[in-house]
């Protein structure tokens, strides 16, 4: 299979993984063939890429980070939830004082914290297209599994993987509270419409501060997951060991993801252009140690992404390699002159280092100058 920018994508073309909805249910299921209608469609309803079948990448298989059941139950459980909030934000504390809500978020997080355990490969988001017409929903869902990952990674215990991914799921449950104009407005928010943004944090700290169902370490998630290690976080301004740990786990899966997805007012970048933003971040506003776990947990280079090499050779990216995220594995379609080969050749970059990807597919990418305002 190979992963291609929708606006490439051709009628006739048939999907190799499925497109999810916000609630977790299938949109459109693998195997279907597109057409024109259904490419205009996607693209409207803010899917960037999808696996298409390709004959030349047919054995390249995309491991499922997590099943379906369990997709669906947990982004299930951000949907109801949020959207109960937003068509009443009054009644939100009957939403987390009613147990129904407090036992589909554990099922769902300890549904999540099994299978993660039970996959030992690297993390690939950029796949699992969601068409969605609110942005949070699907980024609360990938900023759980980041944030899981990355507290496996660095050796938390089940309680507080519990605890994380709760707080991940919830982190921002606050915006249900503010104007939908604001936070569905297209082009760059005014100094006031930022400051009422900002508010989310402690609106959903209050949220979730009180409630039985609710951890108080989960509450201080939604706090603090704007804060920044030199201090020029919000709402408090919260400096190095001030911020619980939690935090800045959020803080670094939250800004990720927020990256990598697309957004009305940008393209997404690639995960490793999204890590480099992240290293210059480093010190100053995250956690240094984070964000490595965070690069030995996602694949930087997701399989069936097409890249040049230094070489002038391209191809589609085939395999992962362990402990090595930056250096996979290329299948090579094109020699140097751009020709097609009639047998493609696979090279394993870890094993000869003067070979580097140069370029990946140019649709996707965006300006390095993109600033960290989140």
């Amino acid at each position: 299979m190979r992963l291609l920018p929708l606006q490439r994508c051709q009628p006739g073309m048939m999907l190799a993984r499925s497109v999810y909805m916000d609630n977790g249910t299938v949109l459109v299921g693998s195997g279907v063939e597109l057409t024109q209608r259904m490419i205009d469609r996607l693209i409207r309803m803010n899917v960037t890429n999808v696996y298409i079948q390709d004959s030349l990448t047919s054995d390249i298989l995309v491991e499922d980070i997590i099943s379906d059941e369990t997709r669906k139950r947990t982004m299930g459980a951000i949907f109801d939830t949020f959207k109960t909030i937003q068509n009443d934000p009054k009644k939100w504390r009957n939403t987390f004082t009613d147990p129904q809500y407090g036992r589909q978020f554990r099922q769902a997080i300890h549904a999540v914290i099994d299978e993660l355990k039970g996959n030992r490969s690297a993390m690939n988001l950029l796949g699992n297209a969601c068409a969605t017409d609110f942005y949070i929903f699907s980024h609360s869902f990938n900023v759980t599994l980041y944030s899981v990952a990355i507290a496996m990674k660095a050796g938390y215990n089940e309680k507080e993987l519990g605890e994380i991914g709760l707080g991940a799921m919830l982190h921002d449950v606050g915006k249900m509270a503010l104007p939908m104009e604001i936070l569905h407005k297209p082009g760059k928010l005014t100094d006031e419409e930022y400051a009422v943004v900002k508010t989310h944090a402690e609106i959903g700290f209050e949220m979730l501060r009180k409630q039985d169902e609710i951890p108080l370490l989960a509450a201080h998630c939604a706090f603090q997951h704007h804060e920044r290690m030199n201090g020029s976080g919000y709402p408090r301004g919260l400096k190095g060991d001030e911020i619980h740990p939690y935090a800045r786990i959020l803080a670094v899966s939250d800004v990720f993801d927020a990256l990598t997805s697309n957004r009305v007012y940008r393209k997404p970048m690639l995960p490793h252009e999204a890590l480099e933003v992240l290293y210059a971040g480093s010190h100053e506003l995250f956690v240094p140690s984070v964000v490595a776990e965070l690069r030995d947990t996602v694949a930087l280079y997701p399989v069936g992404l097409e890249v040049k090499l230094n070489t002038g050779e391209s191809g589609v990216v085939a395999d992962y390699n362990q402990g090595l995220p930056s250096r996979p594995v290329i299948r090579v379609l094109q020699n140097e002159a751009g020709e097609t080969l009639a047998s493609p050749y696979e090279i394993d970059l870890s094993k000869h280092m003067n070979i580097m990807i140069t370029e990946c597919d140019s649709l996707m990418n965006v300006p390095a100058t993109t600033t960290l305002s989140f």
